[in-house]
C-alpha cells in the first residue's frame, strides 16, 4: 500500500482517499471491492457506523477503480488512527486479508487526496486518457452519500470543485481529442477477427450506460444482427429498440449463445453469468467458428476459464488497455494543460480547507473583542451619566481597550523562557508593529 502525506494544513478536518484502480490492482481483486448501486447507501452508513469517528464518507465504485473518500479531525486522520481501521475495514468486505489490500491499495492524504479525485473527475487517472464516463460515476457517487447522510462540507466542497476542474479540463484543453474508448476498441479488436462486420451477429449482455456506448459503436458497422439479453426485459426490450435489436431474457442466454459470433457484456452481476460449460456448447453448434468475447464488467460475467478455449477470443477491461492508451504521446501537451488546471484547484480547495479550520478561531476572538467592547461601553456610560468630562471618558475607553488587548500577549512574553520568549516576540512583532502601521501617502483614508 502506498501512502502520501499531503500536508496542507493544520485544521480541524481532513479528509483521505483509500483505493485501488487498474494501475494498482488485477480485475479479479477489483471485483471483489465492486459496489452495485443499490449497495452503496447502506455500505457507507455501515462503514460510518463502525467507524465512530467518521464524520464524511463516500465511496466511488466503478470497473476500473473502488475509492473510499473519508473527512474527519485531521489530527486523528494524521496519526493513522482511520487510515489503518478503514483498510481493515474495506478487506474483511472484499473478503481478502488486510495485508493483501495493503499490496494492492493506495492511500492519500489532505492536498494529494484532493488531487487524485480531480485527476479521476478530469479523466486523467483512467484507463481511457480523458474518457468522460468517471465524472458521471463520480457525481453518482456524491448523490449515495447525500442520500446515505454521510457526505458533510469537506468532502462535498472538494467533489464540487472537482466537477468545475473536470470541467475547465473538458474545456480549455484537448484531452480527449485523440482517446480510444473502451467501445472503440472493442470494436477494433472484432474488426481485427472478422474481415466484415457486416456478416457478423453480435449480442450485447446488460443493457447499463457501457453497454449502450458500445452498442452505438457496433451500430455504426450495420452489422447482420443485434441483440440485448438484459435481466429486466423492459429495460433491454428499451435499449434494442433504438438499435433495431431483438431483446432476449438473461434466462435465454445459454441457448442462444450459439448464434452469435460477438458477444459483448457488462452487467451488475456478482457472479459469472457466462460460464466455461455454455461456450464449449456454444463452439459444438457452431462446429468451432470463432467467437469474439468482451467482458467489460468487475467482477467478471464471463468466467476466465473461457479463455483457454482455442476458438474462442476472450478480453477483458485490462487486455483492452494497452489498446485504448495508444497515442498518448500526441496528448502529452493537453496532459500538462490539465495538470496545471488541476494543481490551480488543488491550492484553491487547499486554501479552503485552511480557513475553515480557522473559522472556530476567528469566531472566538470576535467574541472576545465584543465583550471586552461591551464591559467597556458600560463603563463609559457609567461615567457619562455620573457627569464626567468626555475627554477623560474617551481617555479612560480607549485606555481599557487597550489594555485588555495586550493583557494576553505581555502576561505570556513574561512568562516565556529563553529561545520560546525569542519566537513569540517575532510573532508579537509581526501583529503589533507592523512597518506599515501609519497609512500610505495614498491612501484614500
Amino acid at each position: 500500500m502506498t501512502r502520501e502525506p499531503g500536508g496542507f494544513y493544520n485544521s480541524a478536518m481532513s479528509v483521505f482517499a483509500l483505493g485501488l484502480n487498474h494501475t494498482t490492482a488485477p480485475v479479479d481483486l477489483r471485483g471483489r471491492f465492486a459496489f452495485a448501486p443499490e449497495q452503496l447507501v447502506p455500505t457507507l452508513q455501515a462503514f460510518r457506523e463502525r467507524l465512530q469517528r467518521v464524520s464524511e464518507v463516500a465511496i466511488v465504485s466503478t470497473c476500473n477503480r473502488t475509492e473510499l473518500y473519508v473527512g474527519a479531525d485531521a489530527s486523528v486522520v494524521n496519526s493513522t488512527g482511520l487510515v489503518l481501521p478503514a483498510v481493515d475495514w474495506l478487506a474483511g468486505v472484499g473478503g481478502v486479508s488486510s495485508h493483501t489490500l495493503r499490496e494492492h491499495a493506495y492511500v492519500l492524504e489532505g492536498g494529494a487526496a484532493a488531487r487524485h479525485a480531480f485527476r479521476v473527475a478530469s479523466g486523467l487517472d483512467s484507463m481511457v486518457l480523458g474518457e468522460p464516463q468517471i465524472l458521471g460515476q463520480l457525481k453518482q457517487a456524491v448523490r449515495e452519500a447525500e442520500t446515505a447522510g454521510t457526505l458533510g462540507g469537506a468532502l462535498h466542497q472538494m467533489f464540487q470543485r472537482s466537477f468545475a476542474v473536470a470541467k475547465e479540463v473538458r474545456s480549455s484543453t484537448e484531452i480527449g481529442a485523440h482517446s480510444i474508448s473502451m467501445a472503440a476498441a472493442a470494436v477494433r479488436l472484432a474488426s481485427q477477427l472478422f474481415e466484415d462486420l457486416r456478416e457478423n451477429k453480435v449480442l450485447f449482455v446488460g443493457a447499463g450506460e457501457m453497454i449502450e456506448l458500445v452498442a452505438t459503436h457496433f451500430a455504426a458497422r450495420n452489422p447482420r444482427a443485434m441483440a440485448v439479453a438484459n435481466r429486466t426485459l423492459e429495460r433491454g426490450e428499451k435499449l434494442a429498440g433504438r438499435f433495431g435489436a431483438e431483446a432476449l431474457r438473461l434466462a435465454d442466454l445459454p441457448a442462444r449463445l450459439a448464434e452469435f459470433d460477438i458477444v459483448i457484456s457488462s452487467t451488475a452481476s456478482s457472479l459469472p453469468i457466462i460460464g466455461l460449460g455454455a461456450v464449449e456448447r456454444a463452439l459444438k453448434q457452431r462446429r468451432h467458428r470463432p467467437m469474439f468475447m468482451v467482458d467489460l464488467a468487475v467482477p467478471r460475467d464471463i468466467e476466465p476459464e473461457v479463455a483457454r478455449l482455442s476458438d474462442v477470443y476472450l478480453y477483458t477491461v485490462d487486455d483492452l488497455s494497452t489498446l485504448v492508451q495508444r497515442g498518448s504521446a500526441q496528448r502529452q501537451a493537453a496532459v500538462e494543460q490539465a495538470e496545471a488546471i488541476i494543481e490551480t484547484g488543488v491550492q484553491s480547495f487547499v486554501h479552503w480547507m485552511g480557513l475553515r479550520g480557522s473559522v472556530p478561531l476567528i469566531q472566538a476572538l470576535h467574541s472576545q473583542a465584543d465583550d471586552w467592547r461591551a464591559t467597556e461601553i458600560a463603563r463609559a456610560r457609567k461615567m457619562l451619566a455620573r457627569g464626567e468630562d468626555i475627554d477623560a471618558v474617551l481617555e479612560a475607553l480607549s485606555r481599557g481597550l487597550t489594555q485588555k488587548l495586550l493583557h494576553g500577549t505581555l502576561a505570556e512574553l513574561h512568562s516565556a523562557d529563553g529561545e520560546q520568549r525569542a519566537q513569540l516576540a517575532q510573532t508579537v512583532s509581526r501583529l503589533f508593529l507592523r512597518q506599515n502601521a501609519h497609512p500610505p501617502v495614498d491612501d484614500p483614508r
